[in-house]
């Protein structure tokens, strides 16, 4: 499985594909939190936070991490190179696990050049410091398992189908309903019991409540089973076509 691990890893990086997601996340987020002027700008909010990083992330992983994963199986079924994999020695479950940490690497090297925002946050802030650390590193792990369930949908839609286009749309559209597509609808609810249930359902209440700075174990229960739910998806796929 490491093998696996490693050759998906490096994939990534033969092509100029994990460098220009990469590339884009850090500029974008720069720009927005930097340049770009409006409330989530820090120099202009006057305050010291990071809120226009954790804002936008989800939205642009929503968009970066399909684009990573659209290939994950869908260039294998593609050239052919799927049936081989799938008659090696080892089960369709350590292949699914491989190309998936593969994918979650990959976010997390572009999530640790951020760090450099905390510290210059950090320093900009009066007196020295004054930032709210407990609800930046809160809402650092959320938007890590925030992206590893993008992951999940993403290489769930790439088992789909052997048409890496086709696979993006799908797992952008996934990543959307789930991120947001529950908060839409418990607007629609008429009782406020019903809207809690129906949001705590969806990706953001649960990113919400980590970025708070409290790390309730539930929010990572939530993670942990949307993930593996995925991941068994990608599973049933596969055996199936197997």
């Amino acid at each position: 499985m490491l093998t696996l691990l490693k050759k998906e890893y490096n994939n990534f990086f033969a092509s100029p594909m994990g460098y220009i997601v990469i590339g884009v996340f850090l500029v974008l987020t720069a720009l927005f939190l930097w340049i770009f002027p409006g409330e989530y700008n820090v120099l202009d909010a006057g305050y010291a936070n990071l809120d226009g990083l954790f804002y936008f992330a989800p939205w642009l992983y929503l968009f970066l991490v399909p684009a990573v994963t659209m290939r994950l199986f869908a260039e294998e079924r593609k050239t052919g190179t799927i049936e081989l994999l799938l008659t090696h020695p080892i089960t369709t479950t350590n292949i699914i696990i491989s190309k998936y940490l593969a994918g979650v690497l990959l976010v997390l090297f572009s999530l640790i050049p951020t760090l450099i925002y905390f510290i210059s946050v950090w320093l900009l802030g009066d007196p020295m410091g004054n930032i709210d650390t407990g609800g930046t590193w809160g809402s650092y792990i959320g938007l890590f398992f925030l992206a590893a369930v993008y992951v999940s949908i993403g290489l769930f839609s790439s088992s789909l189908t052997d048409n890496q286009i086709i696979s993006f749309i799908v797992a952008a559209v996934l990543c959307f309903f789930i991120y947001a597509g529950f908060d839409i609808i418990s607007g629609l609810a008429s009782s406020g019991s019903s809207q809690s249930l129906i949001a705590s359902l969806g990706i953001n209440a649960h990113y919400e409540s980590m970025s708070r700075g409290v790390i309730d174990s539930r929010d990572i229960v939530y993670f942990v089973v949307v993930t593996i739910l995925f991941l068994f998806f990608t599973k049933e796929v596969l055996d199936r076509k197997k």
